[in-house]
Formats: C-alpha cells, sequence, structure tokens
C-alpha cells in the first residue's frame, strides 16, 4: 500500500537497506540519508524474511544510483559543477510551472538561456558485467525547447567531477536532443574503445512541454531497448545498430566480374528504325517576329529573329527495346569472410561505472530533470516510473491544460478589449472629421456671406 522497495546486496556493504517513502534507513553506509521516519511495523515484520532471502541467495533488484530531489537543497552537496569554465549554467530546484504534484514533482531545472550546463553526482562504482543495465530519469521541456539537449552521460568512476567538458570520455549518452525542426530524437551513444558510436536508427523524441520518462536496458546477451515512457520504442542488438565492428563479410577481392558477364535485361531493337519526319529541331525562328526597322547591320550586325518552341518536335528518338538474348541477370559480388572482424561479446560491459553527468547545452532554458535511476532491474524500473512520473503525469497535464485555456482566455479577452480600443479611436477620428467638414462648411458660408456683401457693396456704388 505504502509503495515499499526493499534492496538487499548479500556481502556488500549495504546489506540490509529499506526504502521507505524515498529514505533509506536502518542502513549501515553512509550513502543513504537519515530516515525520515522510524521503520513500520510491516517494516519490521518483512526484514527477517527479505534478509533470509538475500542471505539465500535470491536476487534483489539493485538500485545503484537514486536521485529525486526530496531532500530540499540538500542535492547541492551530492551534485557538483564543473570548474572547466566559469560561465556554466546554473541549475536550480524547481516543480516547474506545472505538475501534478508539487513536492514531488520538484527537480534541477536549467535556469540560464544559452548557457552550457556541467553537473555531476558520484555513486559507488560498479560493473555491469553479467548484469542487465538499465537508466532511467524524466524530462520536462516546459519552455517550448528551440534548440538544447535533455540527456544524460555516464562516465567512469575515475572522472573528476570538477573538470568535466564536453569533450570527457565517458561510456554511454542517453536521451533526447531537440535543435529547431529537423532534429528531435533520442540520443544512444557508446563510447567503444576510446570511441564514440552513435545509434544507426532515427529515434523520436517528445517534443512537447510535459514531462517524460527515458528507458535505456542494454542485457548481456548484447540486446538493448530504449522506452519512452514505460513503452517501448526501439530495440535490437548491439553489434547491428552500432558501427562498433568491421563487418563481417566483405567482396572477394580476388573475383571480378565476368567480361563476357551481360547483365542488360532488355537492348535496342536493330531493325527499329526512325521514321523520316522524326528528326526535326526542338526550336525553330519565329515566323511572326519582324526586323526592328532601326536595325544598323553595320552597328548592331546580321539580324537573327528569336527562337521558339517547334510544334512539330517529337522529342529524342531512342529504337523499342527488346528482351536481352543474352542476359545472364545481375552480377553479385561473391563474399568472404572478412579477416579483420573478431566478434567481441563483451561490447555491453562498462567495467568501472561511477558517475552520471548532465554536460549539454541550452538556447533557452526551463527543462527540469528527475526521477534518476539505475539499477540491474528491468521490471523493478518500469515499476519506479509507474510509482513515480505514472502517479503525476495526468494532474500535471491538467493543471498544464487549466494553466492553457485560461491564457487563452486572457488573450481573447485583451483581443477584445484592443479591438474595441479600436473602434473607440475610429470613432473619434471619424467625429473630427465630421466636426472638420461642418466647421469648414461654415467657413464657406461665411465667405459666401462676405462675398455678396461685397457685391452689394459694390452694386451700391
Amino acid at each position: 500500500e505504502r509503495g515499499l522497495t526493499y534492496t538487499f546486496q548479500a556481502g556488500s556493504q549495504r546489506s540490509c537497506c529499506c526504502l521507505y517513502r524515498r529514505r533509506w534507513f536502518g542502513c549501515p553506509c553512509a550513502v543513504c540519508p537519515a530516515p525520515s521516519s522510524p521503520p513500520t511495523q510491516l517494516t519490521e515484520m518483512l526484514l527477517p524474511l527479505l534478509l533470509l532471502c538475500s542471505v539465500a541467495g535470491i536476487a534483489q533488484p539493485a538500485a545503484f544510483f537514486t536521485e529525486q530531489f526530496s531532500d530540499g537543497d540538500a542535492w547541492n552537496s551530492r551534485w557538483i559543477e564543473s570548474k572547466q569554465k566559469s560561465d556554466y549554467g546554473k541549475f536550480k530546484l524547481s516543480a516547474g510551472k506545472f505538475y501534478g504534484d508539487a513536492e514531488k514533482d520538484k527537480g534541477i531545472q536549467t535556469s540560464q538561456d544559452a548557457r552550457f550546463y556541467a553537473l555531476s553526482a558520484r555513486f559507488e562504482p560498479f560493473s555491469n558485467e553479467d548484469k542487465t543495465l538499465v537508466i532511467q530519469f524524466t524530462v520536462k521541456h516546459e519552455q517550448k525547447i528551440d534548440c538544447g539537449g535533455g540527456y544524460i552521460k555516464l562516465f567512469p568512476a575515475d572522472l573528476d567531477q570538477e573538470a568535466i567538458h564536453g569533450e570527457s570520455e565517458y561510456y554511454l549518452m542517453f536521451g533526447p536532443d531537440i535543435c529547431g525542426y529537423s532534429t528531435k530524437k533520442v540520443h544512444v551513444i557508446i563510447n567503444y574503445k576510446g570511441k564514440n558510436h552513435l545509434i544507426k536508427k532515427d529515434i523520436k523524441c517528445k517534443d512537447d512541454e510535459l514531462t517524460h520518462l527515458y528507458t535505456l536496458i542494454i542485457k548481456p546477451d548484447q540486446t538493448y531497448e530504449v522506452k519512452i515512457d514505460n513503452a517501448k520504442v526501439e530495440s535490437g542488438n548491439l553489434e547491428n545498430d552500432w558501427d562498433l565492428l568491421p563487418v563481417k563479410k566483405i567482396k572477394d577481392p580476388k573475383v571480378t566480374k565476368p567480361e563476357d558477364w551481360d547483365d542488360r535485361e532488355t537492348i535496342d531493337d536493330v531493325d527499329d528504325k526512325m521514321p523520316e519526319d522524326w528528326d526535326t529541331p526542338e526550336n525553330i525562328p519565329d515566323p511572326d517576329a519582324k526586323k526592328p526597322e532601326d536595325w544598323d547591320e553595320e552597328m548592331d550586325g546580321e539580324w537573327e529573329p528569336p527562337v521558339i518552341p517547334n510544334p512539330e518536335y517529337k522529342g529524342e528518338w531512342k529504337p523499342k527495346q527488346i528482351k536481352n538474348p543474352s542476359y545472364k541477370g545481375s552480377w553479385v559480388h561473391p563474399e568472404i569472410d572478412n579477416p579483420e572482424y573478431a566478434p567481441d561479446t563483451n561490447i555491453y560491459r562498462f567495467p568501472n561505472i561511477g558517475v552520471i553527468g548532465l554536460d549539454l547545452w541550452q538556447v533557452k532554458s526551463g527543462t527540469i530533470f528527475d526521477n534518476f535511476l539505475i539499477t540491474d532491474d528491468e521490471k523493478y524500473a518500469e515499476e519506479f516510473g509507474s510509482q513515480t512520473w505514472g502517479k503525476t503525469k495526468e494532474p500535471e497535464k491538467k493543471m498544464k491544460e487549466k494553466q492553457d485555456e485560461e491564457e487563452s482566455k486572457r488573450i481573447a479577452e485583451e483581443a477584445k478589449k484592443k479591438d474595441e480600443a479600436d473602434d473607440e479611436d475610429d470613432e473619434e477620428e471619424e467625429g473630427d472629421e465630421e466636426k472638420k467638414d461642418e466647421g469648414g462648411e461654415e467657413e464657406e458660408e461665411e465667405e459666401e456671406d462676405a462675398s455678396d456683401d461685397k457685391t452689394a457693396t459694390k452694386d451700391e456704388l
């Protein structure tokens, strides 16, 4: 009922940890914050059973890293800003302008436009050898992002967090990237033998203003899956969907196409002849054109009439096609095994994962990152997403729709007021014109009266 999650790792430092309302308690390690509340009776009843399960070797989900920013400004002590540059953009704790829950939806938000951002958090190093690796987090571009990243990078544990920059070597880069109308994709970049390799598939990201859940799953069998909002959008094999290894097959360099190989399916009919009236020019002199009267051949040269399209022109003549009796089909170059290809069953493996970072650029700030999770269990990640993003997505959407409706009403009212003001201005202008016209008429009448008086005086004289 309370969404309790228990994590046990037999033989490790975190041997008996219990997560209760996003807080660890009963944990002997220094990583977990102090408990927000004492264990419940249910917790005390379950602890012996769960501990027995862990000792018995029953696999439990491992949460290598979890961050939900639920302890106020304490996140500043866990996330380190790079000092590689002095003008990196600042993050602030915020739930944004609209949300499903004012507290649970708080995350770190980019706050300065046209800036690079370089922030990272460290956790206990681990290797995903023989394990599923799941990376998950939420992104909300509430600022109607025009160009900027919303992705994370997974770094080796020996990384100097204060020296992170755009060229720092990483294991994985994953998440949405938007720039203009052409770039709206999910990056999945794998570092293999020191080189970064982009996925060959085009994965579309969400480009609205709501919060979305992004999940990357990499398995020991070298398969992967990308999910958005807990739904699969892409999957495949690491070797096939990235150019990590040389191709398995190459064209046999010792074999060439035989000289007598005819791969023309049709040929010209040698018996077909061009009609005698076919050969007409494409353009002809304009028969209606006349030489200008002032044309001087000594000065202007010989006059030539302009040309016009020939109505009799039929185009380039080509003989009709017939089946080629010598056709052998398309020649296929034989392939051989590539001597440079060597299978690698450890492409999926990253031996020393220990830092997660936000190393990105944004033109327009306002993106909120939250609900970070790195685990070895995709079912646990799915449930974690359902209990976080899944609980607040609908209330957030309703709040956003209400704000949009109110904004539309406000804009409509302002437009109405503006139209009314414009109408009043028009009426005033019309009134001024009428007064002006009336004044002009009076002046004309006065001038006419004065003229009549002068005429009368003249007559009298």
